[in-house]
């Protein structure tokens, strides 16, 4: 939709000046997801895009401001006055003249009736320049609000492990290296607060001799952060006559990165051995690691966020797709069937399972209420959360392991006195195993075998997916089961030597062995989130082990092309 062409809403409109937090999704406050929640206009800087329009509505306007756009005109602090892009799926983002900026679409918009958010970095009041966009509000009459958000300068010295004040109650400053003149370098050179300096990577020794110059003493502590909040989070502690050498040792200069903004702390409270005590968020034990999960987002869900919880980067790639059976006749008799008394019990494997029995129901204009008088059970808690979503609370979910065998260990036999129907409807993929029917056979139930999809090899990912996999770019592939390995070395390559292989059980090792792969890690049980947490415990035994030897915490991919892999298997 074109900004000069906003839809026209009734009544007067208002705009919310939101802070989106310097980058942790996480870090959003309540009051701006509910903001977020009722815009109809969302205007946002390109760093924070993604981070809020999740929780906007699904018709909302979307625009990037960028302050960095061509054409911008100079703004306050350096920055620009922001352009206007808008964000549109099917085409490339076009930036918008110099006269179209951010004050001016918001007021328009809100003009129009529209509640409008704008999201910037950070905090509006520290990080931005988002006061000159509240005056121009102000002065046109549009009414408008401050949702304060975690400043940059403060949430990433605290997401480094460098507290910025202590019991002592230390002084704080902070200072825009951009616009900082001689005088400030020299009140803060010759003070001894504690200095939040924002700049850029290939600025900082600049930024280091404006402090020595104005008074502060070379052995001064520092730390430097790129990234901060986020995964891509890196922090280097020196002092200030010795920063520079450490970024070239470091080899993160010279970079044509080196225009990234960074966050630099000066003072006592970020010498290096307080910070090693303090790191909690990059000492996560898979920090940084890029995870690829052979599953779709939707089966990848509750997998992916608890990688993220331990500092991963957990990218789904389809390995399967699922397609409706060849012959659907056999599942619209079984759904009949259903309905009409039929079956004393359902028995749902999967997930898929589950969406299949659904998707036939909204055919036949069912609901969850054709489920009444019916015992339903569930093969693991993934499939019981997507029978809950339906409107169902699943009878039986396996005590034990959860899968088919912990299934039937709690599934009761048949009695003719108590279950006056002694059929159980199971609908499933086509490639499924005989474990549940055999064993519901031996409990004397008569059982529906029904195909409900088929499962087929999905296409290969992207080109740049396929190279990652080949060449090392993952740190770690988790495999849930032996047709996962074969589908993923079918449709995108064997992966690399240097990657970590985590097996969900015996039987997917084994496939994984047979296609010429190393196994590092083995669940101790069949569960996704048991293979999480031995991937965790794998990836900080390693980083304790490079610490002891006194040797830089590097990720798997960060290896060197060709060196040699000690070989071995963690069970726990």
């Amino acid at each position: 939709m074109s900004p000069t062409n906003l839809p026209v809403g009734h009544g007067s409109g208002h705009v919310t000046f939101l802070g989106a937090g310097p980058g942790d999704p996480g870090l959003l406050t309540l009051r701006a997801v509910e903001a977020l929640a009722h815009a109809d206009v969302l205007v946002a800087e390109p760093d924070v895009l993604d981070v809020v329009r999740v929780h906007a509505p699904p018709g909302v306007t979307v625009l990037s401001a960028d302050a960095d756009a061509p054409g911008a005109s100079a703004g306050l602090a350096g920055t620009g006055t922001p352009q206007l892009a808008v964000v549109d799926e099917a085409s490339t983002t076009a930036v918008l003249p110099v006269s179209r900026d951010a004050a001016n679409l918001v007021m328009q918009a809100a003009r129009g009736g529209r509640r409008v958010v704008r999201a910037v970095t950070g905090d509006p009041g520290l990080d931005t320049c988002a006061a000159e966009e509240m005056l121009a509000c102000a002065a046109a009459g549009v009414t408008f609000e401050v949702v304060p958000g975690i400043a940059t300068a403060v949430g990433v010295p605290a997401y480094a492990g460098v507290p910025l004040r202590d019991a002592e109650g230390t002084d704080v400053r902070f200072v825009d290296a951009r616009t900082a003149s001689d005088r400030c370098w020299s009140e803060v050179g010759a003070s001894d607060c504690t200095v939040v300096v924002s700049t850029t990577l290939d600025a900082v020794a600049a930024t280091a001799g404006e402090l020595v110059t104005g008074g502060r003493k070379p052995d001064t502590p520092l730390t430097v952060t790129v990234g901060g909040t986020t995964t891509r989070q890196r922090t280097w502690t020196a002092t200030l006559g010795t920063i520079a050498q450490t970024l070239k040792q470091a080899k993160v200069l010279p970079s044509p990165e080196g225009g990234r903004p960074v966050i630099a702390v000066v003072g006592e409270r970020s010498a290096a051995a307080q910070r090693e005590r303090l790191s909690w968020f990059e000492s996560k034990p898979l920090f940084g690691w890029k995870v690829l999960v052979p599953r779709t987002k939707e089966q990848a869900a509750s997998l992916s966020d608890q990688l993220r919880s331990y500092g991963a980067v957990p990218h789904e790639v389809p390995t399967i797709a699922v397609e409706p059976p060849r012959t659907p006749q056999q599942m619209e008799r079984a759904v009949k069937g259903l309905v009409t008394g039929r079956y004393e019990w359902i028995a749902f494997t999967s997930v898929n399972a589950v969406k299949a029995v659904r998707e036939k129901f909204e055919e036949y204009g069912l609901d969850a209420r054709a489920f009444a008088g019916i015992k339903v059970a569930a093969v693991g808690e993934q499939t019981a959360q997507a029978l809950i979503a339906f409107g169902v609370k699943p009878d039986l979910v396996p005590s034990g392991e959860q899968s088919a065998a912990g299934l039937l260990e709690d599934w009761p036999p048949y009695d003719p006195v108590f279950d006056p129907i002694d059929r159980v409807f199971l609908p499933r993929a086509d490639i499924a195993t005989e474990t549940l029917v055999a064993g519901l056979i031996e409990l004397g139930w008569e059982v529906d075998d029904v195909t409900a999809y088929r499962t087929v090899r999905a296409s290969p990912p992207p080109a740049e997916t396929r190279e990652a996999i080949k060449g090392g770019g993952f740190d770690a592939v988790l495999f849930t089961s032996s047709s996962t390995v074969r589908n993923l070395v079918g449709i995108a390559g064997k992966p690399h030597n240097v990657t970590v292989i985590a097996c969900i059980g015996p039987a997917t090792a084994k496939t994984a062995e047979e296609h010429g792969l190393r196994v590092d890690v083995m669940s101790p049980e069949p569960s996704v989130q048991k293979l999480a947490e031995a991937l965790a415990d794998f990836g900080a035994r390693r980083r304790s082990a490079a610490l002891e030897a006194g040797d830089p915490v590097t990720r798997p991919s960060e290896r060197r092309p060709g060196s040699r892999r000690r070989r071995t298997t963690s069970t726990t």
